[in-house]
């Protein structure tokens, strides 16, 4: 694969990481644990050749020239990202060239329907349909805030290369109330926080999240828990190889290590494979980090791959919402359904861990945002449009109203949304129609057929036929229970083990503090709900409701 030149802005911060390191002499397989009669019986039995085999960091992995060739592929994401910005923040300025942003640069057919014909053999951005795909994933951002977010990933010597921040410590989930932190209040959270960090989190400092997306998870863990050590739990000395799998075999392959200080910033960041990161975009297989990146993000690296998985990501979002609702609803109604489709069967939502009106904060405050993200999508779908005067204002595109929007119920337009969810998700909504309308097993089994002759992403028939036809025309009501139940048996398993692993990975002493920061936000989020509901209602004439 040819590389192209690294941008100047790039070479000085890359020199300290390419500088060749005085090769070492290893064994087969790195020594796990020192020996010793006191060490349990796990650490005892650490050098039996099953273990190692298992845990063991080997000898195999990826060389320092790969490692540099890492570095500057990051490099050059990085500065893909950040053109990719540049653009989406031109675009505000006309609706027009937002919705071109998911148009076709060409005339050609293949550009017209690209999920008909996705080419996965890409390997640089221009090997997407067109120059400006997916650039509605990159929102328009504070530049000094967006330079400080970007030297994170540069203070890790392990490559990344595809890198986004996420949460409420980078989209506030409430408006500024005016307070101002503290020194102390400040110092709490992030000992030595530039001051773009303190005016980004309008006066209540939180800890920022991070997604790093790497090749190699074992190589990485192995390079990082030789320069941090201090961030990974007591897991860490039983390898790099125990690590990569509890990551992969455990949960929905993310491995996380939170309240861990780079560059004076407290940070949680969370490290996946970048082919379990596409699968779960293209196939919802878990939906934990595709639900993720289902709400806005800042995309700080960007890969070519992961742009094509996570716009079929965002269809997938729209076209589910979509099935959700009614003829029609509002812009709040249709963010809030695809923000809520990643807490559907998540664990910590029926503890008392999170903040009730999560989504509702979510979407409440980050409008102008959801609308940048899935304008574009909504523009190429032929079954929903905007209604509403306010479209016809001066910059309504970056305005905080709630607009209206309608969609055709015809269940021929229905049924081809149902055969485009991604196959995964589509398999378990097929078997829940499959007892619901009592099909014979034989039957089914020949639609299954039918499903495996496609390749598992493209669509090699585009329209639905009678058996989706028949799941669109479903009542409202059971449509809408089906869906959310294949949801719920999507996430709820990855989503509890990820969690149960937490302690594993995180620690006791981490797992403690996250869990108590959780219960203050759930107590809060209560304390929001009774000052609303104690608020007097008013009627439609103004009078006051008694």
């Amino acid at each position: 694969m040819a590389r192209g030149p690294i941008p100047l802005a790039f070479k000085g911060r890359l020199a300290s990481r390419l500088q060749p390191r005085r090769p070492a002499t290893l064994s087969p397989y790195v020594q796990l644990v020192p020996s010793s009669a006191s060490v349990n019986s796990l650490y005892r039995h650490s050098r039996s050749p099953a273990l190692l085999r298992t845990f063991a960091t080997q000898r195999n992995q990826p060389t320092e020239t790969d490692d540099a060739k890492e570095t500057r592929q990051g490099a050059q994401n990085e500065a893909t990202a950040d053109e990719a910005t540049n653009t989406a923040a031109s675009d505000t300025k006309s609706h027009q060239a937002i919705v071109d942003e998911a148009a076709s640069s060409s005339g050609s057919s293949i550009e017209k329907d690209w999920e008909t014909n996705v080419n996965w053999k890409i390997e640089s951005f221009k090997d997407l349909p067109h120059a400006n795909f997916g650039v509605n994933q990159h929102m328009p951002f504070n530049a000094e805030f967006k330079e400080v977010l970007k030297q994170i990933p540069w203070a890790f010597r392990a490559p990344i290369r595809y890198a986004f921040a996420y949460g409420s410590g980078v989209f506030p989930q409430s408006r500024s109330d005016g307070k101002t932190a503290t020194a102390d209040e400040l110092r709490a959270i992030h000992p030595k926080a530039p001051l773009a960090i303190h005016r980004a989190q309008d006066g209540t400092p939180k800890m920022l999240d991070f997604i790093f997306g790497v090749s190699h998870t074992q190589h990485w863990h192995s390079l990082n828990m030789k320069q941090h050590p201090e961030h990974y739990s007591s897991l860490a000395k039983l390898g790099s190889g125990a690590v990569s799998y509890v990551q992969d075999h455990l949960g929905a392959g993310v491995y996380f290590n939170p309240y861990v200080v780079v560059n004076g910033i407290l940070i949680k960041y969370g490290v996946v494979q970048l082919s379990t990161l596409e699968k779960d975009l293209t196939q919802w297989d878990t939906l934990y980090l595709a639900g993720r990146l289902q709400k806005p993000v800042k995309i700080l690296r960007d890969d070519p791959k992961i742009r094509l998985a996570n716009q079929m990501n965002l269809l997938s979002a729209l076209r589910t919402a979509l099935l959700l609702l009614p003829p029609k609803f509002t812009e709040e109604e249709l963010y809030g359904t695809i923000a809520g489709i990643s807490y559907l069967g998540d664990p910590r939502m029926a503890l008392p861990t999170e903040n009730k009106r999560k989504v509702k904060n979510i979407v409440g405050n980050n409008m102008a945002n959801f609308r940048r993200l899935y304008l574009p999508l909504i523009e190429t779908l032929p079954n929903v449009e905007y209604n509403d005067p306010g479209c016809s204002e001066k910059d309504w595109v970056w305005g905080d109203k709630s607009l209206g929007l309608v969609q055709d119920m015809d269940p021929v337009k229905r049924g081809n949304m149902v055969r485009r969810l991604p196959k995964s998700f589509r398999s378990r909504l097929y078997f829940q129609y499959q007892k619901k309308f009592a099909i014979p097993q034989e039957d089914f089994n020949k639609m299954m057929e039918e499903s495996k002759n496609e390749d598992a992403i493209a669509f090699k028939r585009r329209e639905g036929g009678g058996f989706e036809r028949r799941i669109a025309q479903d009542s409202p009501e059971e449509l809408r229970q089906y869906i959310r139940t294949v949801i719920k048996q999507t996430i709820s398993w990855p989503a509890t083990t990820q969690s149960l692993k937490g302690p594993l990975t995180s620690g006791f002493k981490r797992t403690i503090r996250y869990l108590s920061e959780k219960f203050a936000k759930y107590r809060q989020g209560r304390a929001a709900e009774k000052a609303a509901d104690s608020e007097p209602k008013t009627e439609a004439n103004g009078n006051e409701k008694r």
